[in-house]
């Protein structure tokens, strides 16, 4: 193919690449930390660390509390969150339409994400993707999860593409790790979630890309095999 051809297929992160779920966190944090007597969490905190899972968020939200305590507090807060899920989180500006570009040119897209796979079910019937969506892998769906190269090459097995064809976007250092091990080109989305210290150069994405907008165009995204 051409550089100027939209991938074969497209392979997305969710949070922080797709869904603005920050809100959704922010709320169920709060109602954590409120049920401890403590007051709302500064939102700003809970944003640049939404990527790296649920034990990094309760880090932010309770940072005086030590490791193991903070991890007792995650099935509370998989639970708080399961009851509220989709109820503040919106798409980033420019995604609805990028998917619309990749389906109108033939390209079918998925999303693997490290979130548990029943929450992720949750979200996809929210934003009518049921139908859409080609292929979901969860953080526990397989006996990896990323930043290892399994879950998307399983991903990319079953809706019947080779790695090499397909394209993955994510906003996390280990996205782009994980694309990159399964041989697959990579688009570092810098419109999601990151700590202030990141530096998405680094990672060696094939391309990074500001806004969702940019990958309204073909030419955006890196060339396939």
């Amino acid at each position: 193919m051409t550089a100027a051809s939209f991938p074969a297929a497209v392979l997305f992160d969710l949070d922080g690449t797709l869904l603005d779920s920050a809100p959704d966190f922010v709320v169920t944090l709060d109602q954590l930390r409120q049920a401890r007597g403590l007051p709302p969490v500064a939102p700003t905190r809970v944003r640049e660390v939404v990527s790296k899972g649920s034990r990094a968020m309760l880090g932010a939200a309770f940072p005086q509390l030590d490791a193991a305590a903070r991890d007792a507090l995650v099935p509370a807060f998989l639970d708080t969150y399961e009851a509220l899920i989709g109820q503040h989180a919106r798409l980033f500006d420019g995604i609805a339409e990028m998917l619309q570009a990749l389906e109108q040119a033939g390209s079918r897209w998925g999303i693997v994400t490290n979130k548990p796979e029943y929450l992720a079910q949750l979200i996809l019937p929210q934003l009518g993707w049921e139908r859409r969506c080609a292929v979901l892998i969860g953080g526990d769906t397989l006996a990896e999860r990323k930043p290892h190269p399994l879950p998307l090459q399983v991903a990319a097995q079953r809706i019947g593409v080779a790695p090499e064809a397909c394209v993955y976007v994510g906003d996390d250092e280990r996205d782009i790790l994980a694309a990159r091990a399964a041989g697959m080109p990579s688009v570092a989305a810098l419109w999601g979630y990151r700590l202030e210290g990141d530096d998405p150069l680094a990672w060696q994405a094939d391309r990074l890309c500001e806004q969702p907008q940019q990958l309204w165009q073909a030419a955006a995204w890196p060339a396939t095999a």
